[in-house]
């Protein structure tokens, strides 16, 4: 517990801070209250503090919280400002030429990248596959996912970040077999897309780490963390961003649980693909 001195010490100091290029007459009339009133609060050795209403209209007229001018938090910022700052939406294209995604990619540089994709990961889908995907909704935009596809790969071999990808156990093999979301996909597609996967999980790693997770057990929604930096959830036509670190650390745990569960390791991939491959 912090002493009442101290408390309004530390009340007196923020005031000060919070005023600077504003004179005591003006907050003053900004609050409602008599200058003199103000000028005791800034008063040195003042130790009495003043009461809510004095603190909320204090803090409303110099566009701070009330609780960082009672020494309750170590940020300036009001809630919502706060709120709006550690979380976004942004809206959530079908195709992976998302700038604000890349972005988000760029300033994760460095920091360990952990992934759950919602169906394969778009960097490591072979021309075919992603033809397959967005021709029929996109059109011509087809070659524009196949191209920023083609980058993020580049990006990712080149980058500083280490990738860690979950994948459900049911969406390989429902790959491999053409069947639910993949209905359809000719098979000749399917098994290019096994040996492009096998290839590079086994080309890249360990900077490239992907595990197979059983559904059954856990399960995740489709989500990136940033490193130490954000943690994103995608939910379809929009990303639903979080900055505070409590959120993203939840996230981390999040994913480092589905690692552990993990029914393949990042070790066992490559030949897991290259067995399920023969079996096609």
């Amino acid at each position: 517990m912090q002493d009442k001195r101290d408390r309004a010490a530390l009340f007196r100091e923020r005031l000060a801070e919070a005023m600077t290029g504003r004179s005591q007459a003006a907050l003053a009339r900004s609050v409602g209250v008599d200058r003199s009133t103000i000028s005791q609060l800034l008063a040195p050795g003042t130790k009495r503090l003043p009461n809510a209403q004095v603190v909320a209209e204090c803090a409303a007229a110099l566009d701070v919280s009330a609780d960082w001018l009672l020494g309750l938090t170590d940020r300036p910022e009001r809630s919502a400002e706060l709120l709006a700052a550690a979380l976004s939406m942004t809206e959530a294209p079908r195709a992976l030429i998302d700038e604000t995604i890349f972005a988000f990619h760029r300033e994760a540089a460095g920091y360990k990248i952990r992934h759950v994709p919602a169906t394969l990961p778009d960097m490591l889908k072979t021309p075919d596959m992603l033809r397959w995907e967005y021709e029929p909704h996109l059109g011509r935009t087809a070659d524009q996912a196949i191209g920023a596809s083609q980058d993020r790969l580049a990006w990712m071999r080149g980058a500083r970040s280490d990738y860690e990808i979950a994948i459900p156990l049911h969406e390989v093999a429902a790959m491999a077999q053409g069947v639910g979301y993949y209905a359809g996909l000719p098979a000749e597609v399917r098994a290019g897309q096994i040996d492009r996967l096998a290839e590079l999980t086994d080309q890249l790693y360990p900077a490239l780490r992907i595990y197979l997770f059983d559904a059954r057990r856990v399960f995740s929604a489709p989500l990136t963390v940033f490193g130490p930096l954000l943690a994103v959830l995608y939910l379809g036509r929009h990303y639903l961003a979080f900055r505070d670190t409590a959120r993203v650390e939840a996230f981390a745990r999040h994913f480092d649980t589905l690692v552990r569960e993990a029914s393949v390791s990042a070790r066992e991939m490559p030949g897991y693909l290259r067995a399920l491959s023969q079996h096609m």
